[in-house]
């Protein structure tokens, strides 16, 4: 399995390029805003976890836990490609800094 730091910089890069993409094809500042915020997220504790720090694991977490907030239910009540998308990743974070988390305790 992948450093969990390099996992969290994937999905950082992800979110906030969907963010971006979202941005630029729609004008959507709610897109930019979220991805964004999310991204900062994973990149921050990808950051902490690189350098042994603490927390690095929960804020990775609780990025997938805002990911799987806002798109999870959207993705079960429109059943659209993007919201479907965001929260298989968000499951897959969820899953990844969960089971790290859970090791540690």
């Amino acid at each position: 399995m992948a450093d969990p730091s390099t996992t969290a910089f994937v999905l950082a890069l992800l979110t906030a390029g969907g963010g971006l993409t979202g941005f630029i094809r729609t004008g959507s500042i709610p897109s930019v805003a979220a991805g964004t915020t999310v991204g900062a997220l994973y990149g921050l504790g990808g950051l902490r976890i690189r350098q042994r720090q603490t927390y690095g694991v929960e804020l990775a977490l609780l990025a997938s836990v805002v990911l799987a907030g806002s798109s999870v239910p959207r993705a079960i009540r429109s059943g659209k490609p993007l919201p479907i998308g965001l929260s298989v990743v968000a499951a897959f974070g969820l899953w990844r800094f969960g089971t790290l988390w859970r090791a540690q305790a």
